[in-house]
């Protein structure tokens, strides 16, 4: 089966932090992928925005650079390379002067009736400045769009104030608030799943399944994001998008089309069902964990404050929560998130766990029979399975054996499974803001996740130790075998 591909028409992308680490492992890879795929077209042109002093020549070597260091080596061919080389620019701009801002105007003039995007792989700090600037120089254009990174705030308040910045220059249509898990191949798959098979959506709510299991587990430490990650914590740099994005997907009613409102609109009904987690719960309901000394990738890692280079600090590494959704389809089905750094393994799955059967015919002999799961892997190796019971073959009488009708990506396809980057880069020049989150979502997660942290502060939920290399704490598997289920073993 061959992929249907759709050239796009010529575009200019501007990426400030183009000499960043975002631009160097993943947009000008995915770039170039598209290039490779035979969606970029003449006259596109790919230019980089930073501080740095640079020639055109000297941004080229790096992104050649770049692209030997991330792609595979049967995806780097030199033909390939050096036309999209001849895509790239280089402008050095300072985002709080008029440094660079005039030259760029004038590169981009060249094509004014493109559709221009502006990618800020940059700081939030930045957002306001270079959206003003944008302004003040005359870039806007009614093909402009622009591209924020998280995180979007650290806190309902600031995440409101930086909307408003980007809101007073750009329309809600031309903000493309980015969460790369919403490319991913299987998130979208799950729409799929649910929306175009008979088989699950009748099933899907409280009557039939019993919980949902969302990871998203990390192998590696701070890398590097030490000055950043302390200030942030896990909840709010997975939880309040990655995790709750993924939580919206699996819980949202059926949308009426995949219209990008549509889709959104119902997501944002998921958030506001959420049941508040506060003083009163979150002890219950929510761990905080940090990662100490242990051993990851078969080898001895420094724990949490070891990396801080001897700091203290109460920041959680790790967060277990046990969420609930108050309304008709969800009541009584708990939604366990848990993210965490230096784990046992990198792995992000939704494990869907449907009810027992009410009663087994089968005898004695015959074996446990555990419950259905649908098991969405979304890294690595993304794959959809289904655990299902059947007889294990052979004579002797009725055995009974849990096993999984796989679908691999990798396996069921010839085509290489592109990266989320890829899809949501392209999305924005189409302006396609399905996989996008909206003003008022990112809000409404602000709304949820803000009484978890305040109740952390007051009631001085201390950080739980965990050994790197394992799973979390040991509160956090108390936090779901309380309710008489277990963490899914991925396999």
């Amino acid at each position: 089966m061959s992929q249907i591909i759709i050239p796009v028409d010529p575009f200019d992308y501007v990426v400030f932090g183009g000499t960043g680490d975002l631009a160097e492992r993943k947009l000008l890879p995915a770039l170039y992928h598209r290039q490779m795929a035979g969606q970029l077209t003449d006259p596109t042109r790919i230019i980089g925005a930073s501080r740095s002093e640079m020639s055109r020549e000297e941004y080229r070597s790096f992104a050649q650079a770049a692209l030997k260091e991330h792609l595979k080596q049967d995806e780097y061919h030199d033909d390939e390379v050096e036309t999209f080389l001849k895509r790239l620019f280089y402008i050095a701009v300072d985002a709080r002067s008029e440094k660079g801002w005039q030259e760029l105007k004038d590169l981009l003039d060249e094509g004014k009736d493109r559709v221009r995007a502006f990618y800020l792989a940059v700081g939030p700090s930045l957002f306001g400045d270079i959206s003003e600037k944008i302004r003040s120089n005359g870039l806007v254009t009614d093909e402009t769009r622009i591209v924020v990174e998280k995180p979007i705030g650290r806190d309902l308040d600031s995440a409101r104030k930086l909307n408003e910045t980007i809101g007073e220059v750009f329309d809600e249509d031309q903000i493309f608030r980015i969460d790369h898990y919403l490319g991913k191949e299987t998130v979208q798959n799950l729409m799929a799943l649910r929306f175009a098979n008979a088989l699950y959506e009748p099933l899907w709510n409280s009557a039939h399944i019993d919980h949902v299991q969302i990871t998203v587990a990390e192998s590696v430490g701070l890398e590097g994001r030490a000055g950043y990650y302390d200030k942030a914590g896990a909840l709010r740099d997975m939880v309040q998008n990655h995790l709750v994005q993924l939580l919206c997907l699996v819980a949202m009613e059926p949308p009426a089309s995949m219209d990008a409102e549509a889709v959104r609109d119902e997501k944002l009904k998921v958030l506001r069902s959420l049941k508040p987690i506060n003083q009163d719960n979150a002890d219950a309901l929510t761990v905080r964990g940090q990662y100490k000394a242990g051993a990851s990738a078969g080898g001895a890692v420094k724990g949490y404050l070891q990396e801080l280079e001897g700091g203290v600090s109460d920041t959680e590494t790790f967060v277990a929560i046990k969420a609930e959704i108050n309304n008709w389809r969800w009541s009584g089905v708990p939604f366990y998130l848990r993210t965490g750094k230096r784990m046992s393994e990198r792995i992000s799955e939704i494990v869907v766990a449907f009810k027992p059967i009410p009663h087994s015919i089968f005898g004695t002999n015959a074996g446990r029979i555990t419950a259905n799961k649908l098991v969405m892997r979304l890294q690595p190796d993304e794959a959809v399975k289904q655990w299902i019971m059947i007889k294990d073959p052979g004579p002797g009488g009725m055995r009974l054996k849990h096993v999984s009708l796989d679908m691999s990506f990798a396996d069921r396809f010839e085509e290489r499974n592109p990266d989320a980057y890829e899809r949501l880069l392209l999305d924005v020049i189409r302006c396609n803001q399905t996989l996008f989150m909206r003003r008022d979502e990112v809000e409404a997660a602000w709304q949820w996740i803000d009484p978890i942290l305040t109740a952390w502060k007051e009631t001085g939920q201390t950080v739980q130790p965990y050994t790197a290399g394992t799973w979390g704490p040991s509160q956090a598997i108390a936090l779901i075998e309380r309710d008489g289920r277990t963490w899914h073993e991925s396999d």
